[in-house]
């Protein structure tokens, strides 16, 4: 998501905006969604150290969204799980290997290329990531209990399309 942070301050300068000071207010907006996006970073940086360890007490903070993502398509390959954070195989591997052996994902040969492994959560995985998530979902509930449902659905959107920006999308 790093990357995005980019993407998103590269409208002012150079990108669809025109170069920077073209447009004040739109170098300002891009300046405020900056600032937010540095906070929402910092934050979510600290809490995925608490998720993770809820998952397992061992488990690294960047490896819970291998989890979240393998909950969305699994299977899937090391290499288009990495490619969808737009990290190095090297690094996705890595965590990939730290979950196998808490006993989080398992590997199987792909039926098609057997040089490839297809990786997915295993019963014991599944359990303790639907617990961890459940239980994020209702913190997330709490926390906007006075927010208007369209207003959750737009915010959504908006950040999907932000991360739509990141390269390899």
């Amino acid at each position: 998501m790093t990357e995005a942070v980019g993407c998103a301050g590269g409208a002012a300068e150079g990108g669809a905006g025109g170069p920077a000071g073209a447009d004040p207010e739109r170098d300002r907006a891009t300046e405020e969604l900056e600032r937010e996006l540095s906070v929402l970073f910092r934050r979510a940086r600290a809490a995925s150290g608490e998720i993770a360890r809820e998952v397992h007490p061992e488990l690294e903070p960047a490896a819970y969204g291998l989890l979240v993502r393998l909950d969305e398509v699994q299977p899937e390959r090391a290499t288009d799980l990495a490619a969808y954070f737009g990290v190095g195989k090297a690094t996705v591997s890595r965590q990939l290997r730290a979950l196998e052996d808490l006993g989080l994902v398992t590997r199987e040969p792909d039926p098609i290329d057997g040089r490839a492994y297809l990786m997915r959560l295993t019963s014991e995985g599944r359990a303790r990531f639907d617990r961890v998530r459940s239980a994020r979902r209702d913190r997330y509930l709490s926390r906007l209990s006075g927010w208007d449902r369209a207003d959750i659905s737009h915010l959504s959107r908006l950040l999907h399309r932000l991360n739509e920006l990141a390269p390899g999308n």
